[in-house]
């Protein structure tokens, strides 16, 4: 079953990798104590062989002589495990010694195959007494005198002295162990409930904003949140600007119809062969206000979506094409850079903004319209420092050009400056709009060629794929 409340996922996570974290500390602790503690049980047993070595001698009637006194009770207690014995060796026929806690017992002594000597001529081995022990012995051979008689000197110990000091290692381990883990998950958990605080506080944010109690996520948010509380009161921002502005250009657009449907209404009434053409004209200019009010609107719809998406270089070269064929006296320069980025707006409005500037310049241009297509560097003045990548469109051509107050004119709905040309007016300002819709620029200057120099500034989707 997926679990949906982050709290719960990171709390199960992180209580898993403590569980897993904890058992294993456990197990590499607790082989690497028992490593030790048989180690130092050998150096034990060791050093009692020794003791006995060096306690036991050929006596003069050449019997084994000697008392060991390994300072151990247990190896004067019969069946504790505890022993020591010596035996002789080769034609050595002594009586061997033994301790008091052997008895009458004896201790078998395996094949060098099954426990072979090492380089000190010492071995450790392990067996089980008569009485259950589970012993561990060291074993090693000595010549005792200058006749080279041997003997095999014997010491066991009991490995429950072992496996008891062991298990309560392990058990004072496994406690210290399971408080540490549970208050690790305590304080784990206390630190995640803590730390995703601001989520519930932005969460609950939301829920004011959502009831009419708020307009905007207020309060002072990490580092890691206030991105995402910038980026929602952005789209709240934007979202209140596009109701606003639908409220407006639905008026503009009732308003906007208002005339030329009165001029239908009118010549209507008595249309004949002179005055087709005017009801033909009104219908095109109501037709082209009603397009740009509902591109409008489309846009403002659309705007910053990571959907929105268009390749320049394309759109600029069929564009091209087109006005080549339908303006063949004219010459159509297209200088652009290698590459460059997509940019974050619909192909139908880049298409439309670059189209109405291509057309207004071929329609102007004596004899050749340029067309240059860069991308910006960082931090360009006068545009939004939260966007890193900006894309420059420049269309010039060579015609008369325009004075600083007829490119004001030129910018207003509508208004053409040369009633000799064919339009609608509307061009210009159509790009303006959508240029500021996708919260571009659009400036109008004189070109060094003379005529019009049209510099648009477009929204880009980065080289690394951000915005």
């Amino acid at each position: 079953m997926r679990v949906k409340s982050l709290t719960l996922r990171v709390l199960l996570f992180a209580t898993l990798w403590y569980s897993i974290a904890l058992v294993t500390i456990a197990v590499v602790i607790s082989a690497l104590y028992r490593q030790g503690a048989e180690r130092s049980f050998n150096d034990l047993l060791r050093a009692q062989l020794y003791n006995v070595v060096n306690s036991v001698s050929v006596g003069d009637n050449e019997s084994l002589t000697g008392s060991p006194a390994l300072g151990d009770l247990r190896f004067s207690q019969p069946g504790t495990g505890w022993y020591w014995l010596v035996e002789p060796l080769g034609s050595f026929n002594a009586a061997p010694l033994a301790s008091t806690s052997l008895g009458l017992t004896n201790l078998p002594v395996p094949s060098f195959e099954q426990a072979p000597f090492d380089q000190n001529y010492e071995r450790f081995y392990g067996m089980t007494d008569t009485f259950g022990n589970r012993l561990r012995i060291a074993e090693t051979e000595v010549i005792l005198d200058e006749s080279g008689r041997a003997a095999r000197f014997r010491v066991s110990g009991n490995l429950k002295v072992v496996e008891e000091d062991i298990q309560g290692f392990s058990r004072r381990l496994y406690a210290a162990l399971a408080l540490f883990g549970f208050g690790g998950l305590f304080v784990n958990a206390i630190t995640i409930v803590f730390g995703l605080k601001p989520l519930d506080r932005a969460r609950r944010a939301l829920e004011r904003i959502r009831g009419g109690e708020a307009e905007r996520i207020e309060g002072d948010f990490p580092r890691e949140i206030e991105p995402l509380a910038n980026e929602i009161n952005a789209l709240i921002d934007s979202n209140r600007r596009i109701v606003e502005r639908a409220r407006m250009q639905v008026g503009n657009l009732a308003h906007s119809l208002k005339t030329p449907l009165a001029v239908l209404v009118n010549e209507a009434r008595a249309i004949s062969a002179p005055h087709d053409e005017v009801v033909k004209a009104q219908a095109d200019a109501m037709q082209a206000q009603v397009s740009s009010y509902l591109n409008r609107a489309r846009i403002a719809a659309q705007r910053e979506s990571v959907l929105s998406r268009a390749e320049v270089e394309p759109v600029v070269e069929r564009l091209v094409r087109v006005m080549r064929k339908l303006n063949p006296d004219k010459t159509f320069d297209m200088q652009i850079e290698a590459s460059p980025p997509a940019l974050a707006m619909e192909s139908q409005d880049l298409e439309e903004t670059i189209g109405n500037l291509l057309e207004n310049a071929a329609r102007h241009a004596e004899t050749t319209v340029t067309i240059t297509i860069s991308q910006l560097p960082p931090g360009e003045a006068g545009l939004d420092p939260a966007r890193k990548s900006w894309v420059e469109v420049v269309v010039e051509d060579d015609g008369p050009g325009l004075e600083p107050g007829q490119i004001v004119e030129a910018m207003k709905r509508g208004r053409r400056l040369d009633e000799s040309k064919p339009g609608t007016g509307l061009g210009l300002s159509i790009v303006k709009e959508i240029t500021s819709e996708y919260q571009g620029t659009l400036d109008l200057m004189r070109s060094q060629a003379g005529g019009l120099k049209a510099r648009l500034v477009l929204p880009a989707i980065g080289r690394d794929g951000l915005a």
